[in-house]
């Protein structure tokens, strides 16, 4: 069952810019980001991030079998669809779908861009429907789509998520915490998105980069995660926390190292 929504919001300091809109890396350019990776960033911590979402949001490891996903949950977004939940309500899924149009022109999914447009804030399927949603699975069959919903995730949630850990110096899990935070809650600095999260858990803990312990303040972090998640109901299960980024950090895996043991919404998922 995917319960984890992207709601963009207003943009939040980070601790280094977002790649530009719709920016594909060459393979010099992702050479040099594996190279300089150190967290979250490093190709296999990525891909146990991605598997660890996945788990939460669609009850599967596989999580480049979502690139075809798309439901409507209703949860007042519209169609969640895609490998971390973009939705049709919030800003996200027209994102995407206007980078795939411009990068793949005549694609399946752009003759639905202006009804993604009209329907943009509701949660309408106006102009969309059934056929939409098939042309979407279609479209998941596109390497170029699939890379357009990569560039997308790092850009709005990944990337910023890598780099606000980093400036708060917490290592691999609390990355993880951040980006898991963002793909629900959105980037932003409302009560429940992301900023307003990080600044709720501030009035209890620092981060290591002002002299905190790295494990009180990730506590502090999902102490504040929950209160957001339970005040809405399509988001208070808040199990992805307590048996899964709570296991890790009671363990003090604080590397996100494998094995990787945890539980969401009653099914076992294991890594390693």
């Amino acid at each position: 069952m995917a319960l984890a929504l992207a709601v963009p919001a207003a943009s939040y300091a980070l601790a280094s810019p977002a790649p530009e809109h719709g920016a594909s890396a060459g393979a010099g350019t992702e050479g040099a980001r594996a190279k300089a990776a150190t967290g979250l960033d490093d190709p296999a911590k990525k891909e146990i991030a991605m598997q660890l979402v996945s788990s939460a949001e669609n009850s599967s490891l596989d999580w480049k079998d979502q690139y075809r996903y798309i439901e409507d949950i209703g949860d007042g977004r519209g169609y969640t669809a895609g490998i971390i939940g973009f939705c049709s309500g919030t800003g996200d899924m027209l994102d995407l779908v206007e980078l795939y149009a411009r990068t793949t022109p005549g694609n399946v999914l752009a003759p639905y861009l202006p009804a993604l447009r009209e329907v943009n804030g509701t949660d309408s399927h106006a102009g969309l429907g059934s056929a939409f949603e098939q042309a979407w699975r279609k479209a998941a069959e596109d390497p170029a789509f699939q890379r357009a919903q990569n560039d997308e995730r790092d850009r709005v949630y990944f990337d910023p998520a890598v780099a606000q850990g980093k400036g708060d110096e917490v290592g691999t899990l609390g990355q993880f915490i951040y980006y898991d935070a963002i793909v629900m809650h959105g980037p932003g600095d409302g009560d429940t998105s992301f900023g307003g999260i990080r600044a709720r858990a501030l009035r209890e803990a620092k981060p290591p980069a002002e002299g905190g312990d790295e494990t009180a303040w990730l506590n502090a972090f999902l102490d504040a995660r929950v209160w957001a998640m339970k005040q809405e109901e399509a988001h208070s299960d808040t199990s992805r926390v307590d048996t899964a980024q709570r296991v890790f950090l009671r363990e003090g895996n604080l590397g996100l190292e494998p094995p990787l043991e945890w539980a969401v919404y009653g099914d076992r998922y294991r890594i390693g």
